[in-house]
This record gives C-alpha cells, sequence and structure tokens, in this order.
C-alpha cells in the first residue's frame, strides 16, 4: 500500500528496505567516501531524454540510470505535480531541474552526488530586512536511535512556515526573528513519529526520531521470521488488536469472527467463558485435534487442560475450560498473525497442519513513561419467554393444554410429578379434593406463571481493567501491565474470574547485543453449574403453571419419581431447581506463569544468532460438588436430607452420609529452547541480488501430570470436613461398599520430547521476483518406529513476482501488483500411538485377591503420519495509492493416510484398530477488499469485506465405530461426503386416521436391510440433509471518522450449513408429564381427520391407543440380529426428519461501537495525554431463515437447548498519563 513517504533514489538499483530506511544510509555514507569533488562532479553531468505525460517520478529515475546521481524527494509532493513532458539533449542535470520544477513550489539543492529536492525557500529561511539584526540561528542533527543521520527530515517553527529540511548528514541550519514567544521546533518524516523540542538557547539541537508503529503494516510476523510484506511468498493474514479489539471480550479468539478469511468461527453457545471452534481453511484430520496451534511470541502455547480431541471435534461439545491464550490480555496483545498455506506455516512442523496463529504482544516505546488505564462496563442480556426463540406455552395456555388431553381421555404417565392441572386433576379422580377444590387448584395454576428465566439466569454485569506502562531509552525498554476481569455470566452463579500479568523488559547490552526478557502470569477462577444441572433446559422445559416459592418465599418442591441405583428401591423425591444449585457447584482453578529469554548477538552486520529459551508452569483444579441436600445425593441415598440410611439390600443405598467431591488435578510443564541463526546478504554489482537463510535447532519437552478422585461422604457446609464412616458395616450397605471397590484415585503422567531442525532460504532479485524454500524435520518420543519414516520432514517451496514493478510500473493508477505460489506437505501424527504396547497396572482385585494389569493398547507400529499436500496461489493488488486494495488466494488440500478406525474380528483381543485409511480434501478460495471511498478535510469513510469459501471431502474405506446417533447429528465419517453431513428420515406427511408421522422406513421390504453395516442402512433409508459446518463465511465492515469521533461496524455471515430445529417431542415421548412444557406449536398439532391438509404437527397418541407401542419402538430394534436399528420410535424419527432441517445461513450484526476521542487542545490543562469514551453492542441482532423462529442458527436440535449467543452492551473508558 502507497502512501506519503520519502523516496531515495541510490545509483544502481540499491535494494530498499520500507521499515528500516535509514539502514541505507549506512551504506551510502561509505559509497560517497572518494577523492574527487563530487559536488563539482555532480554539477556537471549531462544527460539525453524525451518523455511525453510522464511522472516526475520517472524523469528521475531516467537521470539516476544515466548519471551517478542520488535523489530524495517526498512521492507524495512530486505525485501532486502530475504528468509532464520533457526534452533534453546533453543538458546539464542542473538545468533540467531548473526547467522541471520552475513554478512547482519545490527547489533542489546538491550535497556532494546527492540531489535533495524539497519546499522551495532558501537554506536560510528569508527575513524580512528591517528584523535581519534580531535573528537567532538555529542548528543541529537528526538522527534514527541507532544514531545514523537522517537526510530529508523536515524541520520548521511549529505554527509557522519557517523551516528547511536536513541535508545528507543529516544536520539543519536556518534563521528565525527573535521575539518574546517561546520558539518550538517541529521535526517530522515518513516513517518516524513527529518530535516537538523546545528552543531555549543551546547551540546545538540534537534530536533524535524514531521509529513510527504505523510501519507494522508493512512487515508480517510468522513467529520465526519477520518478513517484509511487499516480498512475501505466502498466505498471511494480518490484524492489529486495536482494530478487532470489542470492548468487554475478555478473550482474543472471541473477537476473530468474520476478520481473518479462509477462518470459520463456530460458537455454540452464550455461556460464559465458552471457547469458539476455529477452522483454517477447513478439516485437515478426522481423528487429530482440528484447532488451530497458537503462539505467542514466537513459542508455541498448548492448553492448560488436555482435552480429548473426540470432545474438541464434536460440534455440540462446550468447552468451557478454555484453550492455550485464554489467560492472554487482549489489552497485551498487538497484532495477529494468521499463517494458513504450507510455506507460512512449514517452520512449525507436525504441529501445524491445521493452521497457526501467531500473537505479537506490546512491547516498551523509547520515550517518557506513558501511564495507560482501560476499562469496560457490560451488561448482557438474559433470555426472557418473550424471545422468538422461546416460542413456550405460559401457565394459562399450558393448563388449557392439559385440559384438553385430559378431554380426550389421554392417560398422562403414571410416575409424573402431580403438579399442575394434571395434578390437581389426579387428586380430584383420585377423591383426594372435592370439585371446588379442583376449580380453585386450577384457576391458581393458571396465574402461577412462573417465570423460570427471570428465576435462573440474570442481566449480568461485568467488567474489566488494565493498568500499562511504557517507556524506556535507547539503551532499555520496558512494558508492564496489570489487568482483572470479571465476566459474570448470564446464568445465575456462574463468572469467570482473571488477573493477569506482564513484564517486558528489552536492554540494548552491548551494540552488538540485544537481550528481551518477558513474563506472563495469570490465574482464573471460574464457576459453572455441575453436569447434572442445566438450567437453561430446565427453564425451557419446564412448565410454568409449576411454582419455584411458596408464598412466604420459601422454596416450593414437588415430588419426583427417582429410580434408584440398578433399577430398585424407586422412590419419589421432593425437587426444587434453586435448592440444587444452592447446594452444589462446579469450580475452576489455574494459575500460570511463563518466561521468556531471548538473547541476539550480531556477529557481522549481515549475520546474527539468536538464542531463545522459555518456561512455562499451569496448575489446575476442577472441583465439582454435590451437596448432601441435594436430590441428585438423595437418590443415591435412597433417602431425603433427614432420612437415616437404610440397611441391608432393602436400603439400595450407595451413599449412606454427607455429599460428593470430585476433583482433577492437572500440572503441565513446557520447556522450550531454540538456537538460531540468521543472515542477510545483498551482493551483485548493483546490489540486485538478496539472500536470506535461517537455520534454526529447537528442543521442547512437555510434561504433564493429572490426578482424578471421588470421595463421598463430603460435608462442606462443616468446614470441609468428610462423614466419619469407620463405624459402618460396610456390608450393611453392599452398594456403596461395591463403589468404594470399583472407584478409587487415579494418576496419569505424560512425557513429549520432541527435537527439530528447520531451515529457510530466500533468493530475491531486485523488487522483481522471490524465491523461498522451508523445511523442518521433528523427532519425538510420540511417533511410531518406522525408522525410514520417524523423520519425515515438512517442508514448502514458494514464489512472488511482482507484476506490477515488472511489467505496469508506468502505471499511475496501480499501486500493487503481485503473485504469490506455494506448494508444500505437512505431517501429522496422534498422540498416544506407540509401536509397543501399553498394559494398566491395577491394584490387587478383590475376587482374585491379587493384582490384576489391563491391555491398555495394542502395538501399532506399522502407523504412518498423516501426510497434508496443500498448494496456494494468491494475488494482492492496490489501486490509486493505496485507497483500493485487492486480494485472493485458492487453494488445494489434500490430506493423505487419514487415521481411522476399522473393525477387525473380536478374536484379535480387540474389536477396532486405528490404521492409516483413506484421504480427506479441502478446495477453497477467499476474496478481500479494502478501500477509502471518501476521504475529504477531517471526514473518512473506510470499508473492508471479505468473502471465503471451502468445500471438503472424505474418501475412506475404513469401517468406523459409530453409532445412529452420529449420522444423525453429523459427527460420523462418511466416505465420499463433507465434515459434519448428517442425515434426517424422509417425511412423507401425516397419517390421515391418527395423525401420525409417516415415514419410509422399509417395514414392508425389511430383507433389503438384513446383514448390513449401519453406514449402508443409512444410506438407503435416510435423505442427506447437508453439512453443519458452514461453506461460505465472511464479514463487513465500515469505520465513519469525523474528527475525534469513530463510528464503526461489523456484519459477520454465514453461508452453506444447515440446522435441525430443536425436539419437538422429545420432552414427551414418554407422554406428556405435567412437569414438562411444550412448545407452543402444538397448538396447531393435528386432532381431527382433514388436519393434516393444514398442518405438519403430529397428533399426541394417546397410551390407551392400540398401536402407541408400535409407535414407541420401532420394528429394526426387535430385528438387531439381522438388521442395524437405525430408528427409536415414530416420535424421535420426526424430530430427526427433513421436515425439521432449514438453512443456518445468517447475517449478524456482530459489533457496533461509537468512540469519541478527546481533542489534544481540550487536554491541555489536564494530566491526561490521551482520552477516549465507547459505547458498543455485540450480538445486536441476527438475520437468519424465517423457519427457524428464531433459534439461533449457531445451535440446532442436535443437542439438548443451551444458553444462545447473547446480546451484550459495554462502556469503555480509555487514558492515558
Amino acid at each position: 500500500m502507497k502512501k506519503s513517504r520519502w523516496c531515495f533514489q541510490v545509483p544502481r538499483g540499491y535494494w530498499r528496505k520500507s521499515w528500516k530506511i535509514t539502514k541505507m544510509f549506512s551504506v551510502l555514507m561509505c559509497a560517497l567516501t572518494f577523492s574527487v569533488s563530487a559536488a563539482a562532479f555532480a554539477q556537471h553531468e549531462r544527460v539525453t531524454l524525451n518523455f511525453r505525460q510522464a511522472t516526475v517520478r520517472q524523469v528521475l529515475n531516467e537521470i539516476q540510470r544515466q548519471t551517478r546521481l542520488s535523489f530524495i524527494y517526498n512521492t507524495e509532493q512530486t505525485e501532486q505535480l502530475g504528468q509532464i513532458s520533457v526534452e533534453a539533449h546533453n543538458e546539464s542535470v542542473t538545468s533540467l531541474l531548473d526547467r522541471i520544477l520552475t513554478g512547482t513550489g519545490l527547489t533542489w539543492k546538491i550535497q556532494e552526488d546527492l540531489i535533495l529536492i524539497s519546499q522551495a525557500g532558501p537554506e536560510t529561511t528569508a527575513i524580512p530586512q528591517a528584523q535581519e539584526q534580531e535573528t537567532v540561528l538555529l542548528t543541529g542533527t537528526v538522527t534514527d536511535i541507532q544514531k545514523m543521520p537522517l537526510p530529508g527530515v523536515t524541520v520548521k517553527i511549529s505554527g509557522t512556515s519557517f523551516g528547511t529540511s536536513t541535508d545528507a548528514n543529516g544536520k539543519f541550519r536556518f534563521s528565525y526573528p527573535k521575539n518574546k514567544a517561546q520558539i518550538v521546533l517541529e521535526f517530522s518524516f515518513v516513517g518516524m513519529q513527529t518530535t516537538s523540542v523546545k528552543y531555549a538557547g543551546q547551540k546545538e539541537i540534537d534530536v533524535i526520531l524514531y521509529e513510527d508503529q504505523k510501519e507494522l503494516d508493512e512487515v508480517v510476523v510468522t513467529g520465526y521470521q519477520v518478513l517484509d510484506k511487499r516480498t512475501q511468498t505466502s498466505a498471511i493474514t494480518t490484524v492489529k488488536a486495536e482494530d478487532i479489539m470489542i470492548p468487554g471480550v475478555t478473550s482474543i479468539d472471541q473477537m476473530l469472527e468474520g476478520r481473518i478469511p479462509e477462518m470459520t468461527f463456530m460458537l455454540n453457545s452464550g455461556e460464559v467463558g465458552a471457547t469458539p471452534r476455529l477452522r483454517v481453511r477447513g478439516t485437515s484430520t478426522l481423528l487429530g485435534n482440528r484447532e488451530p496451534l497458537w503462539v505467542l511470541d514466537g513459542i508455541v502455547m498448548t492448553d492448560p487442560v488436555d482435552v480429548d480431541p473426540d470432545d474438541l471435534n464434536n460440534p455440540d461439545y462446550l468447552n468451557i475450560i478454555g484453550n492455550a491464550i485464554a489467560g492472554i490480555n487482549p489489552q497485551d496483545i498487538e497484532r495477529i498473525d494468521v499463517l494458513k498455506d504450507a510455506s507460512a506455516t512449514a517452520l512449525y512442523g507436525t504441529r501445524a497442519a491445521n493452521g497457526v496463529i501467531v500473537v505479537t504482544t506490546k512491547k516498551g516505546r523509547i520515550g517518557k513513561p506513558v501511564l495507560s488505564y482501560s476499562h469496560s462496563s457490560k451488561i448482557t442480556r438474559r433470555p426472557r419467554y418473550t424471545d422468538r426463540n422461546i416460542n413456550l406455552m405460559n401457565s394459562q395456555e399450558r393448563v388449557r393444554f392439559g385440559k384438553a388431553l385430559a378431554d380426550q381421555h389421554y392417560i398422562f404417565p403414571t410416575q409424573m410429578p402431580l403438579v399442575g392441572y394434571e395434578g390437581a386433576l389426579y387428586r380430584l379422580q383420585s377423591g383426594l379434593t372435592d370439585y371446588d377444590t379442583f376449580l380453585n387448584e386450577v384457576t391458581w395454576y393458571e396465574q402461577v406463571n412462573t417465570d423460570w428465566f427471570d428465576i435462573l439466569t440474570r442481566d449480568a454485569y461485568s467488567h474489566s481493567h488494565t493498568l500499562n506502562v511504557s517507556g524506556g531509552s535507547d539503551i532499555v525498554r520496558y512494558y508492564a501491565s496489570l489487568g482483572y476481569d470479571r465476566d459474570n455470566g448470564v446464568s445465575n452463579t456462574t463468572y469467570t474470574e482473571r488477573y493477569t500479568v506482564t513484564a517486558k523488559m528489552d536492554v540494548q547490552m552491548t551494540s552488538k547485543m540485544l537481550m528481551a526478557i518477558k513474563l506472563n502470569g495469570n490465574v482464573q477462577k471460574k464457576n459453572h453449574l455441575v453436569s447434572t444441572l442445566d438450567a437453561m433446559d430446565y427453564a425451557y422445559n419446564t412448565t410454568r403453571a409449576l411454582p419455584c416459592f411458596n408464598e412466604d418465599g420459601s422454596l416450593f418442591y414437588y415430588e419426583r419419581y427417582r429410580g434408584g441405583y440398578g433399577g430398585q428401591g424407586n422412590k419419589y423425591l421432593r425437587y426444587n431447581i434453586v435448592n440444587e444449585i444452592d447446594n452444589s457447584s462446579s469450580g475452576y482453578d489455574g494459575k500460570g506463569i511463563q518466561v521468556d529469554l531471548n538473547l541476539k548477538y550480531n556477529i557481522l552486520p549481515t549475520w546474527d544468532v539468536t538464542a531463545t529459551g522459555s518456561y512455562s508452569v499451569s496448575s489446575t483444579l476442577q472441583e465439582d460438588w454435590w451437596g448432601d441436600k441435594t436430590a441428585y445425593v438423595a437418590a443415591l441415598k435412597n433417602g431425603e436430607y433427614e432420612d437415616k440410611p437404610i440397611p441391608g439390600d432393602d436400603g439400595k443405598c450407595i451413599l449412606p452420609y454427607g455429599g460428593i467431591l470430585k476433583t482433577k488435578n492437572s500440572d503441565t510443564e513446557n520447556l522450550t529452547f531454540r538456537l538460531q541463526s540468521n543472515y542477510r546478504k545483498l551482493f551483485g554489482e548493483d546490489d540486485q541480488h538478496l539472500i536470506t537463510a535461517l537455520l534454526g535447532y529447537e528442543v521442547n519437552m512437555l510434561r504433564s501430570k493429572s490426578m482424578n478422585n471421588e470421595v463421598r461422604g463430603y460435608l462442606k457446609e462443616r468446614g470441609m470436613q468428610f462423614a466419619d464412616m469407620s463405624s459402618l458395616n460396610l456390608d450393611d450397605y453392599p452398594l456403596y461398599k461395591e463403589w468404594l471397590q470399583q472407584n478409587h484415585l487415579t494418576l496419569t503422567r505424560g512425557l513429549t520430547n520432541q527435537l527439530s531442525l528447520y531451515l529457510s532460504l530466500t533468493y530475491g532479485y531486485r523488487e522483481y521476483f522471490t524465491l523461498n524454500v522451508n523445511g523442518r524435520t521433528d523427532a519425538s518420543n510420540k511417533f511410531g518406529s518406522r525408522s525410514n519414516e520417524r523423520l519425515l520432514p515438512v517442508w514448502s517451496v514458494s514464489g512472488m513476482w511482482n507484476i506490477q514493478e515488472t511489467f505496469l510500473k508506468e502505471a499511475s493508477w496501480l499501486s500493487e501488483m503481485r503473485l504469490r505460489m506455494s506448494y508444500g506437505m505437512q505431517g501429522n501424527m496422534l498422540d498416544g500411538q506407540t509401536p509397543n504396547m501399553l498394559i494398566t497396572q491395577q491394584p490387587i482385585n478383590s475376587y482374585y485377591n491379587e493384582n490384576v494389569s489391563n491391555v491398555y493398547q495394542f502395538p501399532n507400529p506399522n502407523l504412518k503420519w498423516e501426510e497434508t499436500k496443500q498448494t496456494n496461489i494468491g494475488l494482492d493488488m492496490s489501486f490509486f495509492n493505496g485507497r483500493l486494495n485487492i486480494g485472493g488466494d485458492f487453494y488445494y488440500k489434500k490430506t493423505e493416510n487419514v487415521f481411522s478406525w476399522v473393525n477387525v474380528a473380536p478374536t484379535n483381543g480387540l474389536t477396532s484398530y486405528l490404521m492409516n485409511n483413506g484421504s480427506l480434501k479441502n478446495v477453497g478460495y477467499s476474496v478481500t477488499l479494502s478501500a477509502t471511498p471518501v476521504k475529504i478535510n477531517d471526514f473518512a469513510w473506510r470499508i473492508s469485506t471479505s468473502y471465503s469459501a471451502n468445500k471438503n471431502k472424505t474418501q475412506t474405506d475404513a469401517v468406523e465405530k459409530y453409532e445412529l446417533e452420529d449420522y444423525l447429528a453429523g459427527t460420523a465419517i462418511i466416505s465420499g461426503e463433507s465434515v459434519g453431513t448428517f442425515y434426517s428420515y424422509e417425511f412423507l406427511g401425516l397419517n390421515a386416521q391418527n395423525g401420525t408421522p409417516v415415514f419410509d422406513d422399509y417395514t414392508d421390504r425389511r430383507h433389503l436391510l438384513e446383514d448390513k453395516s449401519l453406514e449402508d442402512v443409512v444410506r438407503m433409508v435416510m435423505t442427506k440433509s447437508g453439512t453443519r459446518e458452514p461453506v461460505f463465511s465472511g464479514n463487513l465492515f465500515n469505520t465513519f471518522t469525523w474528527r475525534g469521533i469513530t463510528l464503526s461496524f461489523n456484519l459477520a455471515y454465514s453461508l452453506g450449513s444447515k440446522v435441525r430445529l430443536f425436539a419437538l417431542y422429545e420432552p414427551i415421548i414418554s407422554g406428556v408429564s405435567a412437569e414438562n412444557n411444550v412448545r407452543k406449536e402444538f397448538v396447531n398439532r393435528w386432532q381431527v381427520p382433514g388436519d393434516e391438509k393444514r398442518t405438519r404437527i403430529p397428533a399426541i397418541i394417546n397410551r390407551s391407543d392400540e398401536m402407541y407401542d408400535y409407535y414407541n419402538r420401532h420394528w429394526s430394534q426387535e430385528q438387531s440380529n439381522k438388521t442395524k436399528t437405525f430408528a427409536y420410535n415414530l416420535w424421535d424419527m420426526y424430530d430427526n426428519s427433513d421436515i425439521r432441517v432449514v438453512s443456518g445461513n445468517y447475517l449478524k450484526m456482530q459489533t457496533l461501537t461509537l468512540r469519541y476521542s478527546l481533542q489534544p487542545k481540550l487536554l491541555k490543562k489536564t494530566p491526561f495525554s490521551s482520552a477516549s469514551v465507547s459505547f458498543s453492542t455485540q450480538n445486536l441482532f441476527t438475520i437468519s431463515a424465517k423457519a427457524l423462529k428464531g433459534q439461533d442458527p449457531s445451535q440446532a436440535g442436535f443437542a439438548k437447548p443451551n444458553l444462545s449467543v447473547r446480546p451484550n452492551y459495554t462502556i469503555g473508558l480509555n487514558v492515558s498519563f
């Protein structure tokens, strides 16, 4: 992207670096040291040229080509001159420059063989004659941080036009009238920060200019290298943290929705701390972890808790523990680079098959200390019955529904809670109450209308605070921050709390050695509901005709039928959801600290060596508690809290006293050491060749330890003590004794060692093209024993062709056009695979009375790498000096030797075996566009958009171990289909006689399904509904700025996925229970013949119906010996039918932010150097398919209803001192 900048034109095509332009002058000053008078020589140089409608830059390029002169000029000033026509025949350069620049407001001057073109005006600014005797001479030198002189720096008196520019040695000199006003010199230079200096009579004014951080736009960071964006050959997307920052959001991964092309963002819950699933360029593995690799400041991060990849890959899994960067404060982040193709990720080896997300944190800036504080207060809206997606009956409608069923002589479940209309009717029919009492009860139930969402959820207030300080000198630079976040969940009692600390220091030890040290630390606390409770599910499925509190405010308990252990000892136990929540908890405590040390030594100007060491430790404790007052514990006790445990077989007691405490302690330790050598050399007669080389050696050790334990008899409310059961005769409680024998503390240890060697070679010719080769080989203790493949290398080749510089250099409308191509191979290996048999040693078995061992895993010496080969083609274009930018990438990615489970004969000692079998293809493309349509005075409108597509297809001959639910939920891997493909029963309509749903389930030709695999049966009986994962995704981001006001919003969209509606019949499959609420759709259900023409909602079949059992148990369950079970009952088939599948496409207002930054003049009398306030909202609205009826398209009926992603509103404050 072009922008206003100074152009340095030096002889013979010197290779220029955009991010460090001052480096050129160290070479230039050496080149200027020769014996003849260069200044005199320059003035006698002559040229011959002829241009028609050419730019000034083209003319200067030709002068440079014919002479040994160099030029320094501001490209913005010369571009404003437009096109010129000029002809010269053996004319002196000085004469020609006079002709070109006359009347343009520009002038030139010669310093040896360097010509500086700048604003017109003599070196010493003209002073009116009457004031000449009252002038002050201002002289000095301007350099960069490394004391290199900066030519062409604009030096002027602040608030006036008096000034000059520095010469080739960085020196300036001019006079200014004396007056009583304070003289302030302003120094400005493109790519550097503008600096002001007060004149206090000093003879020499020496100034250091520091790099402007806007130059971050010109590089990409891979973690191992910092590359010039103009010459990069890889597919890398870079975003600044400030551009995607969402006030109130405490995790950077949740800010990436729609902002990264070719990255799919999926979040299935609005629970606090929920972690999104990210996919970079689709899915690269079927069984392994599909999440991208997180890298923080060049160090690979690991998850705090080891989660099974099967869970992480499950689209219905709710991850509230967090990922590798859960402990990082977003306010400490500077930028994010997402590495996508094989060329970009090759240096990370086997860990990078799913892409790499490189996070770079802020560092110290040279200058006085700057203290900054940021705060956000957020309100997250709780769900309400008035929400479109909560289409449930109120208490009056529910009572009418129950009455309608009773009028039809519906037989309610015999073991249902006796509440609501059904309970009142039971008491009347049983003679427990009279008719008047019955009517009073019904009236009361109609008016109860309990708001379960109000009781169990809240409008949650959250807040975050960050305090940081930054500063330093050219020797020492520092950055430190403290952060605190309290993110309260919408569900009562749920929250996450986090403390973070970051400290970074860069020290210039010597002129050749730089040391950087960093410390990150975090403490996290989380609280959620225990796994046996789901407040959202309860609020969604519980009738509103059931009260939660008595009139005096005490809890209202109702009796629930609870099955005893082993189906015996069944009885009714009292229940209240608030009591369950108050007497249970699920807590998470995590601590982590990481220390990084980096030493860089410059052996030669072209060669440096860097040593990096990182050590991190983390500890987590997950603690689940059920008190003895909960119904969950009462069911294990087989009695209420106040009841004495009943001994003997009749008691069926598995927990005599106290509650339950489950704990899981996890400790991880990670050590990384890296030694890397970097070489960069320009050579050739005109320095037209550039070679860079990187060679590195890396060692990584990851050690983990976990302990799982469950203890019964825990009394948390009595000082966290345990009930004394030493006096118990365990023979009186055989079930409890059996539990004690089978459950014991388990310890797990893991150790992964990895040794790596990596290499990167790059060759560039001028700015015309770049070629790159990357390679890495990993050796690890988790690979198989096939020696010829154990060190299978990861490699890539790539190239970049600068089309604009080669063919379209004269096109003024084109700023940039680059073509990129890459091809490479990556490998992947599952954890836990070994060429040796794994045996677990168990304690003494009570039956055998001796130690026992079990085969945990059979040897798998022939398991090979999963290999992913990827081809990428990209094109980057920029027009009209960067006002319009367009980019695109196309990729083809194929994974071979895919891991899959294959069924084997039980005679082998196991029923399945992991093998390399099949392939997985991903084909996709992306298009990005950014533009500045309007930029007038103080107003600017900027827009950016991206569009990405990915289509994958699996091919495997493996017979997978999938259940029926996997095919219905899209978690089965099916050969020839996309990952996430799910199937549905084909709905044919409603039975005209009784309103039951009709399907073609092969009832009349069952023999065709006999002895077939479940996958074959599914393909025959069901219809393919689509895929759960979107095919297309993107965003539209707009920013409007006017003076200090900024309005921005981001629209994110997703296309191509399918969603199953929430289950309609699942809550009443076993009968309509008085405790359950039902959706309002049942009002329009089939009731009489002819209704099948107006509705698709089936009837509710009475338990007295002769066909009830037939409908409630599918025939395939009876024929299980010959035909795989492919359905359970008619109602489950309806909930999983194609009529309950709708489009998952959506357009969402992801963020909307209004920010006001106070103008500097308003802050002059305050201690603040900057201040801004903002108001933002997230998830304000979603436009989706009408058939969803408000159901969040990111959720689906594959699992029970969960808390949807909630809208929130945030006020932010940022100040600096």
